[in-house]
């Protein structure tokens, strides 16, 4: 097991920070699929990829679609909807976004595919399954049901309607949005809270800049597919990434810029710096990318914030509130139990270890202002437990990050910026 000491920060006053953060993620995900979907060739512009960029392009490689990498992106020659190979074995990894978003898409495009997963994937329930089994698919578990590895047999949907519980996840909905989009015409009836949820919202986006057309009418989409997709299509940084540096402008009174962000973006992490406004960070558009000023700040209150439709950064807001003058309550958290790990039990459980009082009820968690003692948090493989309390040490100077390797999901060399900055 590796660990890494996290020094801590003393930024350069009037020094302006510009860490270098990867591309989204989620976006090129979603952009890597859609252009191998697509009639003809795509070029995506990108920056830096992450572990999870890897096992998506890993599985294209495997059902036949030819990439090719670019100095300043990829280029992804498309199928047409139809994947040259039919029969393929498939290793989704880590990646969340890979596992629901292309067993969608193998399902509706026909094939047998034996689709296996990380360990840690092997234990997070993958409800699509259900949705895909009533659908007409044949699924053969082999392990425990609903969960990786599997194997799945299909000759293309038979279903045109489909209902999906925003509550359990918006993947679900995004990956029958991406598969509708390139392959044949969908109705999906969106359930739950998170019915316009941001990542619904992103997809929506994407497909249509894609050439799909969509509408909707209170819960329900209708999604036609593409008739000519984009020759080149540009993914921006990863904001989920970005609000781990942002967050510095509170915690330090100092400045940020992240470069290939700008306020306009379609990631749904852009409602986490509107809490870093709410405490007086002030935030403007540069050519080069978002900047954050936190310079006028000595000392900010907690948040009262419902987080569902951003919950990536809950970890993030919990890391800032020992430092709060007052406590935080974060709600609305509920599903993050099921992500990477169970996500409110690790910051229960990390904060103890540092002795900051926390309260936990099923779908929220109340942080009060403490002294930080010296702690190891466990990250339990969960990239995001492990950057969110990096931020506690670069604070207080006296954590220790356990199996830092974990950051490689989407931030490959995460702690080489945070070295640079403690070391700069």
């Amino acid at each position: 097991m590796q660990f890494y000491e996290v020094q801590p920060f003393f930024p350069r006053k009037g020094a302006l920070i510009e860490p270098q953060v990867p591309a989204s993620k989620s976006l090129l995900n979603r952009a890597l699929l859609a252009a191998a979907l697509s009639k003809g060739s795509v070029r995506l512009l990108c920056g830096a990829l992450s572990e999870d960029t890897r096992a998506m392009l890993g599985c294209l490689n495997a059902l036949g679609i030819q990439i090719r990498r670019l100095p300043d992106g990829i280029c992804v020659f498309g199928c047409g909807g139809k994947f040259p190979q039919s029969e393929a074995s498939l290793d989704v990894r880590s990646a969340g976004t890979v596992a629901r978003f292309l067993t969608v898409a193998l399902a509706f495009a026909g094939g047998t595919y034996t689709i296996t997963a990380s360990p840690q994937m092997r234990k997070r329930p993958m409800e699509i399954l259900s949705v895909l089994e009533k659908a007409g698919v044949d699924i053969e578990y082999l392990g425990e049901r609903g969960t990786f590895p599997f194997r799945m047999r299909s000759t293309g949907m038979i279903a045109d309607e489909f209902t999906v519980d925003t509550d359990l996840s918006t993947q679900y909905a995004s990956g029958l949005i991406l598969a509708a989009a390139f392959i044949r015409p969908i109705t999906l009836h969106l359930r739950g809270s998170r019915t316009r949820g941001s990542y619904i919202e992103m997809t929506l986006r994407l497909i249509r800049a894609f050439g799909a057309d969509w509408t909707r009418e209170g819960g329900t989409l209708r999604i036609a597919p593409a008739m000519k997709s984009p020759a080149c299509f540009e993914v921006e940084n990863d904001l989920s990434a970005a609000c781990y540096f942002y967050a510095l402008s509170l915690l330090f009174g100092t400045r940020i810029r992240v470069g290939h962000i700008h306020r306009n973006t379609d990631q749904g992490d852009i409602k986490f710096l509107g809490l870093l406004e709410e405490k007086g960070v002030k935030f403007s558009d540069t050519p080069e990318g978002l900047l954050a000023d936190g310079r006028n700040i000595t000392s900010f209150t907690g948040w009262d914030a419902d987080m569902r439709d951003f919950s990536d950064q809950a970890l993030t807001l919990a890391a800032l509130a020992p430092f709060a003058t007052t406590p935080t309550r974060i709600r609305g958290i509920g599903h993050i139990r099921n992500q990477e790990c169970d996500r409110i039990r690790a910051i229960e459980e990390n904060m103890a270890a540092l002795g900051v009082p926390v309260s936990v009820a099923a779908d929220e968690v109340q942080i009060f202002p403490a002294p930080v003692r010296g702690g190891t948090i466990r990250t339990y493989e969960d990239h995001r437990v492990a950057m969110a309390f990096t931020l506690i040490g670069l604070k207080s100077g006296n954590v220790t990050i356990e199996d830092p390797q974990c950051c490689k999901k989407t931030f490959e060399n995460y702690f080489e910026v945070i070295d640079a900055l403690t070391k700069s």
